[in-house]
This record gives C-alpha cells, sequence and structure tokens, in this order.
C-alpha cells in the first residue's frame, strides 16, 4: 500500500482567487488472503484517507476532512475503484459543510465509483450540510460490471441550525454494464428552480435523502414497492437495484429512515 498526502494545486496567494483543486484516489483487490488489500490511497490537501479497522474480508476506509469546505470556487473529487472479488467500505469521519468562502464562484464536489463483477463498494459518508451563502454542485457517478454489488447512499442538510439554506445541485448517476439504472438531478436552496420547496419536492422539509442498492439477485427476485413511514419511499428499478427516497426535518430522523430501509433490503 502506497499513502500520499500532498499540498493541494494552489500557489501562496492564489486560493482566494482560483480556489482549491484536491483529489483523493481509492483502488481496492484482494490480497490473495481471503481479505482485500489498497495499493492506492492517496489524499490530497483537504481530503484525507486512512484505513480504519475493518471485520471479515473488507478494507474500510475513511475520509477525514483535514480543511473547511468546499469553500466557493473549490472543487474536490474522490475516485473509487473496487476489483474483481475486493470488498470495500468508504465512509466520513464528520458531515461536509459547504461554505461561502472568500473566492467566487461555484464549488464543486465530484465522486467517481468503479466497481468490477464480483466486487462490493458501499459508499456511507456522513451528511453534506449547505450553509448560508453558499454555492454547491455535487455529482455521484457510480459505473457498475455486471454482477458488482454496491450500496450507496447520500444525505444532504438544508442549511445549518436556524439558518436558510445554500443552493446546492445534486446529480447522482449509477451505470450497470454501460446503461443507465439511474440518472436523477434535485436542485434546492436560492436560485434553484421554483417549487423545489414545495409540496411536490421537499415540502419543507430540510432534509432529503437517497439510498441505492444494487445487488445482482435483486434481478430475479427485486424487494416489493413500499412506503417507509410517511415520508419515504422504497422503488424497485429497471434492473438489479432498488432505490429508497426519504424527507425528515433533521439529519438524525433521516438517518433512522435509511438504516431501516437497509435493514429491511438485509446485509
Amino acid at each position: 500500500m502506497t499513502t500520499r498526502t500532498a499540498r493541494a494545486a494552489w500557489a501562496p496567494g492564489e486560493a482566494q482567487a482560483a480556489g482549491v483543486r484536491a483529489t483523493a484516489r481509492i483502488a481496492a483487490r484482494p490480497d490473495g488472503r481471503g481479505g482485500t488489500a489498497l495499493p492506492t490511497l492517496e489524499g490530497e490537501g483537504p481530503l484525507a484517507l486512512r484505513r480504519t479497522r475493518a471485520t471479515g474480508s473488507e478494507a474500510r476506509v475513511t475520509l477525514v476532512g483535514a480543511m473547511s469546505g468546499p469553500l466557493g470556487g473549490d472543487h474536490f473529487t474522490v475516485e473509487a475503484t473496487a476489483a474483481d472479488g475486493a470488498e470495500l467500505h468508504i465512509g466520513s469521519a464528520a458531515a461536509t459543510i459547504a461554505l461561502p468562502g472568500q473566492a467566487k464562484g461555484e464549488a464543486r464536489y465530484d465522486v467517481r465509483l468503479t466497481v468490477a463483477d464480483g466486487a462490493e463498494l458501499r459508499w456511507l459518508p456522513e451528511q453534506l450540510i449547505s450553509a448560508n451563502g453558499s454555492d454547491l454542485y455535487v455529482t455521484t457517478r457510480a459505473d457498475l460490471a455486471p454482477g458488482a454489488r454496491l450500496t450507496l447512499r447520500e444525505e444532504q442538510v438544508l442549511g445549518r441550525a436556524h439558518e436558510e439554506p445554500g443552493r446546492l445541485t445534486s446529480r447522482l448517476t449509477v451505470r450497470l454494464d454501460g446503461r443507465p439504472l439511474l440518472d436523477q438531478e434535485l436542485s434546492c436552496g436560492p436560485g434553484a428552480p421554483g417549487g423545489w420547496d414545495g409540496p411536490a419536492v421537499l415540502a419543507g422539509h430540510r432534509a432529503v435523502g437517497q439510498l441505492i442498492v444494487v445487488r445482482p439477485e435483486f434481478a430475479e427476485a427485486p424487494p416489493s414497492p413500499q412506503l417507509l413511514g410517511e415520508h419515504a419511499a422504497l422503488t424497485p428499478l429497471a434492473g438489479p437495484g432498488v432505490l429508497v427516497t426519504a424527507l425528515a426535518p433533521d439529519a438524525l430522523r433521516l438517518r433512522r429512515t435509511l438504516d431501516e430501509a437497509l435493514r429491511i433490503l438485509g446485509p
């Protein structure tokens, strides 16, 4: 395993003008002894990576924010690849808070996940909080081979306690064998298309989450669609996957709903 911690790509005096660019890279493969090795574990600037204790054949990585952000003008990228036979779990040590910063312009946070046939990847970070005055565009893209397994959770909280949110746009794309399994986008906050806070979208709630689970066995025996309380639903996709969408008044109740959905779906 190689570990590298480098400064993000900015020069002294330029951070306020151009923002920070940083990339974290993770690659997982079987170690030949029934476990999972991490031949690549590289973090830059604000994206620090730590291998943490795991059980069984799984490798567990925690993303540790080494700086505030993303701020205006920043561009963060996380790239993770699981090879055939690998089991990779990625989480984060704390919530990510999008802040306005001094640099002008939109911040970006891109997540790129690649899962081979026979591999499993669990992307389960903590919440993303859109603070007042921030402007963040998040893209999460998962490319899966046939036979890949994926558990992916996204949780977004609009504003800190007693404050209005910033602008947050989130696009989630999952492709299976090169074909779209899910492609959706949600934009909230100041400047978002009208109606985002209305009864057809968030209905006044300030926490929204998605959970997508892809398993080969769902192709033959998909879970049944069902409501999970008053503001959440489990929906089978046109393929070996299910989508859970949930609204809640706060992050704690959102997490409880998504955890219950995972319990229903099983290990």
